[in-house]
Protein backbone atom coordinates (compact mmCIF):
# COMPACT_ATOMS: atom_id res chain seq x y z
CA UNK A 1 0.00 0.00 0.00
CA UNK A 2 1.61 3.36 -1.48
CA UNK A 3 1.67 5.78 1.99
CA UNK A 4 0.94 8.64 -0.56
CA UNK A 5 -2.27 7.50 -1.74
CA UNK A 6 -2.93 7.02 1.73
CA UNK A 7 -2.41 10.32 3.01
CA UNK A 8 -4.27 11.75 0.13
CA UNK A 9 -7.18 9.44 1.23
CA UNK A 10 -6.70 10.83 4.72
CA UNK A 11 -6.56 13.93 3.67
CA UNK A 12 -9.96 13.83 1.08
CA UNK A 13 -11.91 11.86 3.97
CA UNK A 14 -10.90 14.55 6.76
CA UNK A 15 -11.81 17.55 4.01
CA UNK A 16 -15.24 15.58 2.29
CA UNK A 17 -13.80 17.63 -0.71
CA UNK A 18 -11.72 16.32 -3.41
CA UNK A 19 -11.03 20.25 -4.74
CA UNK A 20 -10.21 21.13 -0.72
CA UNK A 21 -7.80 17.86 -0.56
CA UNK A 22 -5.85 18.80 -4.04
CA UNK A 23 -5.08 22.70 -2.49
CA UNK A 24 -3.92 21.61 0.89
CA UNK A 25 -1.55 18.98 -0.67
CA UNK A 26 -0.68 21.27 -3.38
CA UNK A 27 -1.78 18.76 -6.15
CA UNK A 28 -4.51 19.13 -8.69
CA UNK A 29 -7.86 17.89 -8.15
CA UNK A 30 -7.12 15.16 -11.47
CA UNK A 31 -4.14 14.25 -9.37
CA UNK A 32 -6.02 13.61 -6.05
CA UNK A 33 -8.46 11.46 -7.89
CA UNK A 34 -6.41 9.29 -9.49
CA UNK A 35 -4.46 8.69 -5.94
CA UNK A 36 -8.04 7.62 -4.38
CA UNK A 37 -9.19 5.51 -7.94
CA UNK A 38 -5.22 3.81 -7.39
CA UNK A 39 -5.65 2.85 -3.53
CA UNK A 40 -9.37 1.63 -4.18
CA UNK A 41 -8.28 -0.23 -7.00
CA UNK A 42 -5.33 -1.69 -4.55
CA UNK A 43 -7.79 -2.43 -1.95
CA UNK A 44 -10.42 -3.94 -4.10
CA UNK A 45 -12.94 -1.72 -2.51
CA UNK A 46 -14.78 1.62 -2.89
CA UNK A 47 -13.66 3.79 -0.16
CA UNK A 48 -15.45 6.72 -0.63
CA UNK A 49 -19.03 7.91 -2.22
CA UNK A 50 -18.79 10.82 -4.26
CA UNK A 51 -22.02 12.86 -3.49
CA UNK A 52 -21.60 13.78 -0.89
CA UNK A 53 -17.72 12.76 0.13
CA UNK A 54 -17.85 10.56 2.88
CA UNK A 55 -15.97 7.09 3.98
CA UNK A 56 -17.75 4.15 3.20
CA UNK A 57 -17.35 1.46 5.58
CA UNK A 58 -14.91 -0.10 3.57
CA UNK A 59 -13.24 3.03 4.01
CA UNK A 60 -14.15 3.82 7.43
CA UNK A 61 -12.35 0.43 8.47
CA UNK A 62 -9.26 1.74 6.60
CA UNK A 63 -9.27 5.12 8.58
CA UNK A 64 -9.02 3.35 11.83
CA UNK A 65 -5.31 1.62 10.10
CA UNK A 66 -4.63 4.33 8.13
CA UNK A 67 -3.22 7.34 11.00
CA UNK A 68 -1.05 4.22 13.13
CA UNK A 69 0.30 3.18 9.62
CA UNK A 70 1.86 6.26 8.68
CA UNK A 71 2.21 7.30 12.11
CA UNK A 72 4.78 3.92 12.29
CA UNK A 73 6.50 4.62 8.61
CA UNK A 74 7.23 8.47 9.69
CA UNK A 75 8.55 6.87 13.51
CA UNK A 76 10.76 4.18 11.14
CA UNK A 77 12.18 7.17 9.32
CA UNK A 78 13.01 9.14 12.63
CA UNK A 79 14.77 6.28 13.94
CA UNK A 80 16.92 5.41 10.96
CA UNK A 81 18.11 8.63 10.85
CA UNK A 82 18.81 9.28 14.29
CA UNK A 83 21.12 6.44 13.81
CA UNK A 84 23.14 8.33 11.41
CA UNK A 85 22.70 12.10 12.44
CA UNK A 86 25.43 13.82 14.85
CA UNK A 87 24.21 14.55 17.97
CA UNK A 88 22.30 18.07 18.20
CA UNK A 89 23.74 20.61 20.59
CA UNK A 90 20.16 21.44 21.71
CA UNK A 91 17.72 19.50 23.44
CA UNK A 92 14.07 19.39 22.88
CA UNK A 93 11.41 18.26 25.14
CA UNK A 94 7.88 17.32 24.66
CA UNK A 95 5.82 17.29 27.97
CA UNK A 96 2.12 17.26 29.07
CA UNK A 97 1.49 19.73 31.43
CA UNK A 98 1.30 18.14 34.81
CA UNK A 99 4.23 16.16 34.03
CA UNK A 100 6.32 19.45 34.57
CA UNK A 101 7.46 19.19 37.94
CA UNK A 102 9.82 21.21 40.30
CA UNK A 103 12.42 18.39 39.43
CA UNK A 104 12.63 18.40 35.56
CA UNK A 105 11.99 22.27 35.50
CA UNK A 106 15.34 22.38 37.93
CA UNK A 107 17.10 19.94 35.76
CA UNK A 108 16.37 21.30 32.37
CA UNK A 109 20.27 23.01 30.63
CA UNK A 110 20.62 26.90 31.24
CA UNK A 111 20.60 27.11 27.37
CA UNK A 112 19.69 25.85 24.34
CA UNK A 113 16.14 24.02 25.48
CA UNK A 114 12.85 24.06 23.46
CA UNK A 115 10.35 23.21 25.95
CA UNK A 116 6.69 22.29 24.48
CA UNK A 117 3.57 21.44 26.22
CA UNK A 118 1.10 19.21 24.63
CA UNK A 119 -1.81 16.67 25.13
CA UNK A 120 -0.50 13.56 26.36
CA UNK A 121 -1.72 11.71 24.01
CA UNK A 122 0.67 13.61 21.67
CA UNK A 123 3.84 13.29 23.65
CA UNK A 124 4.49 9.74 22.36
CA UNK A 125 4.30 11.03 19.31
CA UNK A 126 6.60 13.85 19.33
CA UNK A 127 9.30 11.38 20.56
CA UNK A 128 8.84 8.62 18.27
CA UNK A 129 8.62 10.99 14.88
CA UNK A 130 11.74 12.71 16.07
CA UNK A 131 10.14 16.12 16.49
CA UNK A 132 11.34 15.96 20.41
CA UNK A 133 14.25 14.28 21.74
CA UNK A 134 12.57 13.20 24.84
CA UNK A 135 9.30 13.13 25.98
CA UNK A 136 7.53 13.61 29.91
CA UNK A 137 3.91 12.13 30.16
CA UNK A 138 1.86 11.51 32.97
CA UNK A 139 -1.42 9.60 34.47
CA UNK A 140 -2.87 7.39 36.94
CA UNK A 141 -1.66 4.32 37.92
CA UNK A 142 -1.31 2.01 40.58
CA UNK A 143 1.70 2.06 42.58
CA UNK A 144 4.96 1.36 40.84
CA UNK A 145 2.40 0.31 37.87
CA UNK A 146 3.92 1.79 34.60
CA UNK A 147 1.24 4.11 32.72
CA UNK A 148 -0.50 2.45 29.12
CA UNK A 149 0.99 4.67 26.58
CA UNK A 150 -0.36 4.18 22.97
CA UNK A 151 2.05 1.71 20.62
CA UNK A 152 3.27 4.03 18.07
CA UNK A 153 6.93 2.81 18.06
CA UNK A 154 9.59 1.22 20.36
CA UNK A 155 10.29 3.39 22.71
CA UNK A 156 12.07 3.33 26.16
CA UNK A 157 10.33 4.83 29.10
CA UNK A 158 11.31 5.41 32.52
CA UNK A 159 9.46 5.85 35.68
CA UNK A 160 11.01 9.08 37.34
CA UNK A 161 8.66 10.28 39.81
CA UNK A 162 5.36 9.21 41.66
CA UNK A 163 3.20 11.37 43.66
CA UNK A 164 -0.08 11.72 46.23
CA UNK A 165 -3.55 12.32 43.87
CA UNK A 166 -5.99 15.12 44.92
CA UNK A 167 -9.58 16.16 43.93
CA UNK A 168 -9.36 20.22 43.51
CA UNK A 169 -13.04 21.40 44.89
CA UNK A 170 -14.26 25.14 45.44
CA UNK A 171 -13.49 26.01 48.59
CA UNK A 172 -17.20 26.01 49.27
CA UNK A 173 -18.07 22.80 48.65
CA UNK A 174 -19.80 20.33 51.17
CA UNK A 175 -16.65 17.95 51.15
CA UNK A 176 -13.83 20.50 51.09
CA UNK A 177 -13.31 19.91 55.13
CA UNK A 178 -13.01 16.36 54.94
CA UNK A 179 -8.98 15.18 55.09
CA UNK A 180 -9.72 12.49 52.23
CA UNK A 181 -11.55 10.79 49.90
CA UNK A 182 -13.08 7.87 48.23
CA UNK A 183 -13.22 8.05 44.35
CA UNK A 184 -16.23 5.95 44.61
CA UNK A 185 -18.40 8.61 46.24
CA UNK A 186 -17.55 11.18 43.83
CA UNK A 187 -18.87 9.06 40.44
CA UNK A 188 -22.39 10.75 40.25
CA UNK A 189 -20.56 14.71 40.70
CA UNK A 190 -19.77 17.09 38.35
CA UNK A 191 -16.68 16.52 37.25
CA UNK A 192 -14.17 18.77 34.43
CA UNK A 193 -13.26 17.15 31.45
CA UNK A 194 -10.07 18.05 30.76
CA UNK A 195 -8.08 14.96 29.26
CA UNK A 196 -4.97 17.17 27.96
CA UNK A 197 -4.40 18.57 31.59
CA UNK A 198 -6.31 16.89 34.26
CA UNK A 199 -6.08 13.53 34.78
CA UNK A 200 -8.37 11.53 32.39
CA UNK A 201 -12.07 10.78 33.13
CA UNK A 202 -11.46 7.82 30.95
CA UNK A 203 -8.76 6.78 33.92
CA UNK A 204 -11.02 7.29 36.32
CA UNK A 205 -13.98 5.57 34.91
CA UNK A 206 -11.24 2.05 34.27
CA UNK A 207 -10.88 2.63 37.82
CA UNK A 208 -14.79 2.54 38.70
CA UNK A 209 -15.37 -0.33 36.56
CA UNK A 210 -16.39 1.50 33.59
CA UNK A 211 -19.06 3.85 35.34
CA UNK A 212 -19.80 7.29 36.42
CA UNK A 213 -17.50 10.33 36.25
CA UNK A 214 -19.80 12.29 33.52
CA UNK A 215 -18.46 15.83 32.52
CA UNK A 216 -20.40 19.18 33.49
CA UNK A 217 -17.86 21.03 31.60
CA UNK A 218 -14.96 19.81 28.79
CA UNK A 219 -11.72 22.17 28.41
CA UNK A 220 -9.34 21.66 25.60
CA UNK A 221 -6.72 22.64 26.61
CA UNK A 222 -3.28 22.88 28.16
CA UNK A 223 -2.97 25.64 30.52
CA UNK A 224 -3.54 24.70 33.82
CA UNK A 225 -4.33 27.91 35.48
CA UNK A 226 -7.35 28.03 33.60
CA UNK A 227 -8.43 24.69 34.32
CA UNK A 228 -8.25 25.47 38.13
CA UNK A 229 -9.69 28.70 37.85
CA UNK A 230 -12.24 26.33 36.75
CA UNK A 231 -12.63 24.20 39.15
CA UNK A 232 -12.29 26.77 41.98
CA UNK A 233 -15.68 28.92 40.45
CA UNK A 234 -17.72 25.36 40.54
CA UNK A 235 -17.92 24.11 37.51
CA UNK A 236 -16.79 20.85 38.44
CA UNK A 237 -14.71 18.55 40.24
CA UNK A 238 -10.53 18.01 38.90
CA UNK A 239 -8.21 15.45 39.37
CA UNK A 240 -4.92 16.48 39.85
CA UNK A 241 -1.50 15.26 41.23
CA UNK A 242 -0.88 17.30 44.46
CA UNK A 243 1.43 19.81 44.13
CA UNK A 244 -0.45 21.14 40.97
CA UNK A 245 -4.02 20.75 43.10
CA UNK A 246 -2.35 22.81 45.99
CA UNK A 247 -2.33 26.77 46.75
CA UNK A 248 -4.85 27.66 44.10
CA UNK A 249 -7.03 30.61 45.43
CA UNK A 250 -10.59 29.76 45.96
CA UNK A 251 -10.30 26.10 46.12
CA UNK A 252 -8.83 23.47 48.44
CA UNK A 253 -6.97 20.10 47.40
CA UNK A 254 -8.46 16.95 49.69
CA UNK A 255 -6.25 13.66 49.12
CA UNK A 256 -7.42 10.91 46.99
CA UNK A 257 -7.65 7.73 50.06
CA UNK A 258 -8.91 4.94 47.89
CA UNK A 259 -8.56 3.54 45.40
CA UNK A 260 -4.77 3.42 46.03
CA UNK A 261 -3.61 5.48 42.85
CA UNK A 262 -0.81 7.75 42.36
CA UNK A 263 -0.05 10.31 39.25
CA UNK A 264 2.54 8.77 37.41
CA UNK A 265 5.27 10.69 35.04
CA UNK A 266 7.11 8.62 32.32
CA UNK A 267 10.41 9.99 30.82
CA UNK A 268 10.43 8.52 26.89
CA UNK A 269 13.22 8.27 24.84
CA UNK A 270 13.66 6.21 21.35
CA UNK A 271 17.00 4.29 21.76
CA UNK A 272 20.21 5.36 22.89
CA UNK A 273 19.85 9.34 23.95
CA UNK A 274 22.62 11.42 22.78
CA UNK A 275 24.28 15.12 23.44
CA UNK A 276 21.73 16.93 25.89
CA UNK A 277 19.05 14.35 25.90
CA UNK A 278 21.39 12.00 27.21
CA UNK A 279 22.64 14.82 30.19
CA UNK A 280 19.03 15.27 31.03
CA UNK A 281 18.22 11.51 31.65
CA UNK A 282 20.87 11.45 33.26
CA UNK A 283 19.96 13.67 35.67
CA UNK A 284 16.51 12.17 36.26
CA UNK A 285 17.09 8.75 36.44
CA UNK A 286 18.27 7.07 39.66
CA UNK A 287 21.75 5.67 38.88
CA UNK A 288 20.12 1.77 38.58
CA UNK A 289 17.68 2.72 35.95
CA UNK A 290 19.93 4.45 33.32
CA UNK A 291 20.46 3.21 29.80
Amino acid sequence: MDPHLLHTYITVARLASFSEAARALGYTQSAVSQHIAALEQDLGAPLLTRRPVAPTPAGERLLEHAGPLLLRLDAARADVARMVAAPAHGLTLTASPTALGPRVLAALPAAGVTLRVAARDAVPEAVATGTADLGLVDGLAAPSDPLRLPDVAPLTTHGIAEQPVCVLLPAAHPLARRTGLRLTDLADARWLDAPDTALPLTQLRAAHGGRGFRPALRYEGTDLSVLTALAAAGHGLALLPRPAAEGVPGAVAVPVAEPRVVHRTELLHPGSPRGAAADLVDLLLPEASRP
